[in-house]
Order: structure tokens, then C-alpha cells, then sequence
């Protein structure tokens, strides 16, 4: 009887737990627990659903039904909803801006080079992460100038002012992101260093380029950095917003990184010590890795900052995918459509900035799932 029991217990043991209720029961107790728990939560839910019964029908109406997808001209937009036909004529202008067209498939090589190098980064067992990074920080970008610009390996020149679009706009954030980060860093460091002379003069830096708007550093960019330079020495409008985007960020990146700094117990800083570990060892091995896995949501929310202030090239005469979205709507032939094209233009936005969202998260409950153990 008691080998019987035993066996009876393990089976039951080993069987899943069955959960309790039938799925309509969860569900409303679901709805009871996120949507209803109180009389001020239940009203702003009815509000809620209220409007969006309000908003959603026309614009459904609008964006999908009563729209016109497939033409060539403002002629084939004839039912009333949007006009997506714009969009689609003007498409390629909207990706590359005036890059030649016989010229752009260099740009959809190097983004896919860019993409096949990051891909297995993201990878958790990919045994080749660190020389991959390092042929990404210092190879691709050289690989990337060659491709874009040309000039080199019989590739024709392709001057930067034709440059433009979600291009211009994957380009400079993308140099931003990568030389902000450990420019932060540095900087970050330095506020909190012994030394008087360089934390003075990064909490100097830091509360300058924190202290003007953006738009006042393109402008200085522009206008005011080549007079330092001599006469006979251009510098490309292109490298110098992507100059003023990456000191205007750096400086917030270093604020974010330095509240995970300071969130280090001292107790990490005397173990370091203690292994015999210099300045520079005991940061890079032991506080540095802590202190980012801290502030992954800053980090990646300068990020998406970043990737959304690139709009503001504009002011300088670079056409990003909201500029040359922009410049669309001066054309006679589709006037009236700037709906469409904003449409347009915020949908790409929210798409990448949705993406590190959520790879950010992601990547977060990695790094954070061996401390909850």
C-alpha cells in the first residue's frame, strides 16, 4: 500500500499543475485586476474605449479601406481615404534621397554588411563576439565610407549633399550611437575622477553642451567651426553635424552612465582593490559591466533621443527622411498629401525606436536573470 501511494504521489507530483478556472474566468479576472480594480480605474477604461470607439472607425475608414494603394500620378487617387500612392512614387526618394539610383546598391550592400555583423552579436552562443566587435567598430566604418562615398576601387564619387533620406538618417545615428557611447563614458569617468583638473573639466563640458539646445550646436557646426579651420581647408557639412551630434550627446550619455556609477557599492571598488587590480582593470573588468547593465533603459532612451533629434539636420541643408519627406510636399504634382507623408515618415520612426525598446528589454532580463537567482 505504501509502494502504491508513493507511486500515486510521484505521478501526481510529475503531472503540470492545471490552471484554475476556464479561459473566459481568466480572462475576466484579467480584466478585474488591470483594467477594473477601482471605480477611478474602471472610468478612465470606459473613457478610454469610448474614444478609441470614437477615433479608430473613420481612421480605418481613411487609412485602409478608402485608400488608394497601386498608380503613378495624384490622378489614381480618386476615392477620398489616403493616398498612398504617393508614398509609393516617391519611395526610393524617400530610402536614399538623391544618391544615384544606379549607384544605391551600394548603400543596400553596406546596411546588409552592417546587419550581418550585428545579427550574430545578438546571438547568446555565438563563440566569435569579440574579434566580431572589433571588425565592427574599427573595419565596417572604413568599408562603409568606401561604399557610400566611393572615390576608391573604381567605385564613382557620390558627394555627401546627395545623401539623404532614411540613409542619412541610419547614418548619423548610427556614428552617433557608436562614438557617443564610450565618449560618455570617458566623460563619466573623468566627473567622478581625484583629479581636480579633469573633473573640473569634464563637469565643465558636460554642463555646457548639457546647458544649449541642439539646434544651436548644428548651427555652431556649420557656421562657426570652419573659421577655426584654415582657408584652404574644407571640412564636409555632413562631418561636421555628425561632430556636433556626438558632443552634443556624449554629454547626456555621460550623466546616464554616471548614475550607474554611483548605484556601485563602495564595497565592488575595495574588492577591486583588493585583487590588486589598477584604475583602468579594476573599471573595465569589474565596475564598467555592472554599472551599464544599471542604466541599459538610459542608455538605450539617449538612443532613441538621439535617433529622433538626427531631424534636425534639416536647419543645415541635410535632407534626412523627415526633410526630404518635407521637400515632397513643394512639389506641384502632389500637393496636399503632407498627411501621408508624415504618416509615413512617423510610422519608420516608431519602428525603429519600438525595435531597441524592446531589444533593450530583452536584453535587460538576460543580463539581470542571474542576479534574480
Amino acid at each position: 500500500m505504501g509502494t502504491e501511494t508513493d507511486a500515486g504521489t510521484g505521478a501526481a507530483a510529475s503531472r503540470p499543475p492545471r490552471r484554475s478556472g476556464s479561459v473566459p474566468l481568466r480572462a475576466w479576472r484579467w480584466l478585474r485586476q488591470n483594467l477594473f480594480s477601482t471605480p477611478l480605474n474602471s472610468a478612465l477604461t470606459l473613457l478610454i474605449l469610448y474614444g478609441l470607439y470614437l477615433a479608430l472607425p473613420p481612421l480605418l475608414q481613411w487609412a485602409i479601406i478608402d485608400a488608394d494603394w497601386i498608380g503613378s500620378s495624384r490622378d489614381d487617387c480618386t476615392s477620398g481615404g489616403a493616398c498612398w500612392v504617393f508614398i509609393g512614387v516617391r519611395l526610393n526618394q524617400f530610402l536614399y534621397g538623391f544618391y544615384p539610383v544606379d549607384e544605391q546598391w551600394r548603400v543596400n550592400l553596406g546596411f546588409a554588411l552592417l546587419a550581418l555583423l550585428l545579427v550574430p552579436l545578438t546571438l547568446k552562443r555565438f563563440p566569435y563576439k569579440r574579434p566580431l566587435a572589433l571588425a565592427l567598430v574599427f573595419g565596417y566604418p572604413v568599408v562603409a565610407y568606401v561604399l557610400f562615398h566611393g572615390g576608391w576601387l573604381g567605385l564613382p564619387l557620390v558627394q555627401t549633399h546627395q545623401w539623404g533620406g532614411l540613409m542619412l538618417t541610419l547614418v548619423l545615428a548610427v556614428v552617433g550611437i557608436v562614438l557617443a557611447l564610450p565618449f560618455g563614458v570617458l566623460l563619466a569617468l573623468g566627473r567622478r575622477s581625484e583629479m581636480p583638473v579633469i573633473r573640473a573639466a569634464c563637469i565643465t563640458y558636460i554642463e555646457i553642451w548639457r546647458g544649449v539646445p541642439l539646434i544651436t550646436v548644428l548651427f555652431m557646426a556649420s557656421v562657426m567651426l570652419p573659421l577655426f579651420f584654415p582657408g584652404d581647408v574644407t571640412v564636409d557639412k555632413l562631418l561636421r553635424a555628425m561632430i556636433g551630434i556626438v558632443l552634443f550627446q556624449s554629454a547626456y550619455m555621460a550623466e546616464v552612465v554616471r548614475g550607474g556609477l554611483q548605484a556601485i557599492p563602495k564595497g565592488q571598488y575595495e574588492a577591486a582593490e583588493a585583487l590588486g587590480l589598477g584604475y583602468w582593470q579594476s573599471m573595465r573588468l569589474v565596475i564598467l559591466p555592472q554599472a551599464l547593465r544599471l542604466v541599459i533603459p538610459g542608455i538605450v532612451n539617449t538612443f532613441i533621443a538621439l535617433f529622433k533629434d538626427t531631424t534636425l539636420v534639416l536647419i543645415i541643408g541635410l535632407f534626412d527622411l523627415l526633410g526630404i519627406v518635407q521637400q515632397a510636399f513643394t512639389d506641384p504634382k502632389w500637393l496636399g498629401y503632407s498627411v501621408e507623408g508624415y504618416v509615413f515618415a512617423g510610422l519608420v520612426y516608431w519602428v525603429f525606436c519600438f525595435g531597441m525598446s524592446r531589444y533593450s528589454q530583452a536584453l535587460e532580463r538576460e543580463l539581470n536573470r542571474g542576479r534574480s537567482l
